[in-house]
């Protein structure tokens, strides 16, 4: 259970003005999402991200964790490795026992999601730090620090009575404080350096322009499309002349099945004040020549 994040792709695109710098944080997580439909069935299910990226997976059938790119493992040892799964193995077991077992004295009503985040960030200058959380029905409930669980929210019903269940296991609690403090930062550094040559891959966007619905009597809906990009930071604005367009509105960026991104910017504007207006995309993989995209109307 794992939450760690680093900068480790900071992308600064020359336009000769600070407001065009951008910067994106990336982070490795896997969480845990165990869901109870009653009291004899359990759905468990794992996934981990590098940032955007999935980098394991769960297999249903031998319950281990599956690692879907080369660079997965990092440099851990076998037997680290094995330890961390073998542990994770057996926290989850007795997790699932101790929520079916506390169900009723927690009011945890069937069917309910339980899921946990946990890791650690790497701060340039200030050291790592770890944690460890657990949600109920998508709100968190308690933290892990310093050996111990504490409530992340003022409740006697679940939160209180939680914490002082998972604070009897403290064997398990020194290993967690171990993984976290250890473990933790060293495979975090060894999958950004093992995965770079992939993570920090350049691929030129490609950029479209339409029309969308018509937003309103006499005025015109504009549309922006790029897509094939990476890494997935970038700058797209509706232009005239030097100056950003007020009212311009961005999507989110989406994956592509090919790992490379795609977005759309939109631009609500007066049908007759159409002229001039262009689309600039900025990008890491441009070399400073920005895609400028002019509206034919």
């Amino acid at each position: 259970m794992l939450f760690l994040q680093i900068p480790l792709l900071a992308v600064l695109l020359a336009a000769g003005d600070d407001e065009d710098a951008f910067q994106e944080e990336i982070s490795f997580k896997i969480i845990h999402t165990a869901s109870f439909y009653n009291h004899s069935w359990v759905k468990i299910r794992y996934s981990g991200w590098l940032g955007d990226l999935q980098t394991h997976g769960w297999d249903t059938y031998s319950g281990k964790i599956t690692f879907l790119r080369p660079w997965s493992k990092g440099n851990l040892s076998k037997k680290e490795i094995n330890e961390l799964v073998e542990y994770h193995h057996l926290v989850s077991i007795e997790m699932l026992h101790k929520f079916h077992r506390h169900a009723s004295q927690w009011q945890l009503k069937y069917p309910f999601e339980i899921q946990a985040t946990g890791g650690c960030e790497l701060h340039p200058g200030e050291g790592k730090v770890g944690f460890l959380q657990f949600a109920y029905q998508g709100t968190e409930l308690l933290h892990f620090q310093n050996n111990s669980w504490w409530p992340s929210v003022q409740d006697e019903i679940i939160a209180q009575p939680m914490c002082r269940v998972f604070n009897q296991f403290h064997v398990a609690n020194r290993i967690v404080q171990r993984i976290l403090s250890d473990t933790c930062p060293r495979f975090l550094s060894s999958i950004l350096d093992a995965g770079k040559a992939d993570l920090q891959r350049q691929v030129k966007p490609e950029a479209w322009l339409s029309t969308g619905s018509n937003p309103g009597p006499d005025r015109q809906m504009l549309v922006c499309h790029v897509s094939g990009f990476h890494p997935k930071p970038i700058w797209v604005k509706w232009m005239r002349g030097e100056h950003l367009q007020q009212g311009t509105q961005q999507s989110g960026i989406l994956p592509n099945y090919d790992g490379t991104w795609y977005l759309q910017v939109f631009l609500d504007v007066e049908a007759t004040e159409t002229s001039g207006l262009y689309c600039r995309v900025r990008h890491s993989s441009l070399g400073g020549q920005d895609i400028l995209l002019y509206l034919v109307m």
